[in-house]
């Protein structure tokens, strides 16, 4: 993808806008001026969570910059504001204005999209966020957002296996195990293998993980870090097992009721842009806490081409024929879109 300027240098520039007294005299001034509109966004993550701290928070803050104030973004984290798997809904329906969500937390709501997590799709967050947002604007998934203003669509990376003293080299070894899924499309992976998916929030995964309710959990690596589940797994195995994807989107008639100049501020600062810069941060996220494990100490198994791998091949096509059926079974063309995914792969190669 080519941009004509990093988001990342934008909001960095805005942050040090907004720390000169001048330019906050500007915005109260502006403020004075005009009526300022309050936009609740609700997500699920921490408010320590770097995705949060690096990449939200920067863009709230150059909103508010770049609207001269009448603009304010109040961010709700911890899912405090509403549930991780009914964020999107409750943005639909006005509940939030702003709302993060993974799509996979409301099984069936997204099933195209859903596609993209498939394994063999992207190897990268920025890879698959491309993937996304092409999908998005040759209208394959549109449909799927028609009910919210679409901010961005997020790839966050690669899902790899996480457990508490349980090595998994082969398929066989997860047979018995509860391994917590993030959606339908590595649940259905994870059945292949015969271990048993188990759904929850990623709040719920350090306190399971600590009764003994699950034996480990399919997870990007930036969520370890951020849910400190580090504390806890100590034996990894690297593997494009799915991709997880997340979108932000806007209740529609909140983004209507807006001046046009303030429509252009959300339309300059969303979109694929936004989404590269966000992705970013899970890129390095990932190696980042990927590195902290190393050094801990922690077991790490590397697969790094299960399609050719002749142990990971099959419940892995297994898994992903399984999804694809269950969608091409509700009308929806999955093969198309699978096969679509795949050209919008080679595309966004980064």
């Amino acid at each position: 993808m080519k941009v004509k300027t990093p988001l990342g240098i934008l909001l960095a520039a805005s942050i040090a806008m907004t720390g000169c007294s001048n330019n906050d005299q500007a915005v109260s001034a502006s403020t004075d001026a005009g009526e300022v509109t309050t936009l609740r966004f609700s997500h699920f993550m921490t408010a320590t969570d770097n995705i949060n701290t690096e990449a939200l928070e920067p863009w709230a803050k150059k909103i508010e910059a770049d609207s001269k104030g009448r603009l304010k973004v109040e961010i709700y984290p911890s899912a405090t504001l509403s549930k991780p798997g009914a964020t999107y809904d409750a943005t639909a329906k006005g509940s939030v204005d702003i709302g993060m969500q993974a799509q996979g937390y409301t099984a069936g709501r997204f099933p195209l999209t859903q596609i993209v997590e498939l394994p063999g799709i992207t190897n990268t967050a920025q890879q698959q966020s491309c993937i996304l947002h092409k999908l998005y604007d040759e209208g394959v998934i549109k449909d799927e957002y028609e009910d919210t203003h679409l901010l961005a669509l997020i790839g966050t990376g690669q899902g790899a296996l996480h457990t508490v003293d349980k090595p998994i080299r082969t398929p066989a070894d997860m047979k018995g195990l509860r391994i917590r899924q993030p959606s339908a499309v590595a649940s259905h992976i994870i059945e292949a293998t015969g271990a048993a998916p188990v759904g929850m929030p990623a709040s719920d995964t350090y306190t399971s993980l600590q009764r003994g309710v699950i034996d480990g959990l399919s997870f990007t690596w930036q969520p370890i870090q951020a849910f400190r589940l580090d504390e806890l797994i100590n034996t990894h195995t690297n593997i494009p097992f799915y991709n997880s994807t997340f979108v932000i989107s806007m209740n529609k008639d909140k983004y209507n009721s807006l001046p046009d100049d303030l429509k252009k501020v959300i339309d300059d600062n969303s979109g694929a842009e936004l989404a590269a810069h966000i992705s970013k941060v899970f890129d390095v996220s990932n190696a980042k806490a990927m590195a902290a494990a190393k050094e801990k100490g922690d077991i790490m198994i590397d697969i790094p081409d299960p399609l050719n791998d002749p142990d990971w091949r099959g419940p892995l096509m297994e898994g992903s024929q399984h999804y694809l059926d269950e969608v091409n079974a509700t009308g929806l063309d999955a093969d198309n879109v699978y096969e679509k995914a795949k050209a919008a792969s080679s595309a966004c190669m980064v």
